[in-house]
């Protein structure tokens, strides 16, 4: 299991920093958060910074499922 949730962290830190691609997070709460080109991952911490500064802080424990779309 743990394997399984660091492969998941890898390639989630990899498309974030993908500028190109659009992430759609669904987190285990039923919440689906887009996130925008201007995103990072601090630790297990995803990112959402909007035109004021941060707009969400998501723990990659709380997220459900990724989708990745080419932009």
């Amino acid at each position: 299991m743990k394997d399984r949730a660091k492969r998941f962290k890898d390639t989630l830190e990899r498309y974030i920093n993908y500028r190109g691609i659009d992430i759609i997070l669904t987190l285990k709460d039923g919440t689906v958060i887009e996130l925008d080109k201007n995103r990072k991952m601090n630790g297990d911490i995803v990112i959402k910074n909007g035109d004021f500064g941060i707009e969400a802080e998501i723990e990659i424990s709380s997220i459900q499922k990724a989708d990745f779309f080419a932009a």
